[in-house]
């Protein structure tokens, strides 16, 4: 069962801080708690990364990962893979998305993720939107990763890994500066593809991408990520002039 609303404060927000939410559940029974983010949904190159984190011992420090500094990034990802009760990554890769469609790709990362922890999960919170088909009850969070604990576990070893693995891509193609942008749509991405073309890590079935190849002009929206967000799915909200 996955449910998507905005829980009533009295019953999620009595305590303080990011772990309301497990407390309160745990309270109910509804134990372990998984947390589930992904990171690179609005990039034009590089895989999606899906995480689900399952905390046993609350870590200090916690937010979304977006927010906090890379090296703060970095720290907070070895004190959540050290201490954790359970860890899964998922790393889907640019051809998958063209072929299944963003928007799948994820569902279908999320589910693997929580399947990837190995313990059988007594409730999930999503950070976004319903997932259905999880393994247990679920709740869709708006902005889980800045006040679940563990949504926002999930997002920093999201976040964490699609960087590092954007930098060992910055070591085969320099010139795209994948290391700077992580394969979002900048300026400098998008003169990098006028000028050398996409390479097999870029996700064709986005515009800007496609757009190389035809002179379009491709207008970026803000995505609901608070990043730069070229499309949703197969590039449908995407805005070309």
């Amino acid at each position: 069962m996955t449910v998507a609303y905005r829980p009533r404060p009295s019953v999620v927000r009595r305590d303080s801080g990011l772990y309301g939410y497990e407390r309160a559940l745990a309270r109910r029974g509804f134990t372990p708690v998984a947390g589930v983010d992904e990171a690179g949904r609005g990039a034009c190159a590089g895989p999606l990364v899906v995480a689900a984190v399952i905390l046993g011992r609350e870590i200090e420090g916690l937010g979304d990962s977006k927010l906090l500094s890379p090296a703060r990034r970095e720290r907070l990802y070895d004190l959540i893979t050290a201490k954790a009760r359970a860890v899964s990554v998922v790393v889907i890769p640019p051809e998958e998305i063209d072929g299944r469609g963003l928007h799948r790709c994820n569902i279908a990362g999320m589910r693997r993720a929580v399947a990837g922890l190995g313990i059988d999960v007594g409730y999930v919170l999503i950070d976004g939107f319903p997932v259905p088909g999880l393994p247990a009850p679920s709740l869709a969070i708006w902005k889980g990763d800045q006040v679940a604990a563990c949504v926002a576990a999930a997002s920093i070893v999201a976040k964490v890994t699609r960087d590092r693995l954007m930098r060992s891509l910055d070591d085969v193609h320099p010139e795209y500066g994948f290391a700077v942008h992580k394969g979002y749509v900048t300026a400098a991405h998008r003169r990098a593809l006028a000028d050398h073309g996409p390479t097999p890590h870029h996700r064709f079935s986005f515009v800007t991408v496609t757009g190389t190849r035809t002179g379009l002009s491709v207008v970026v929206r803000r995505g609901l990520t608070g990043e730069d967000e070229e499309m949703r799915e197969n590039g449908t909200e995407a805005g070309v002039v």
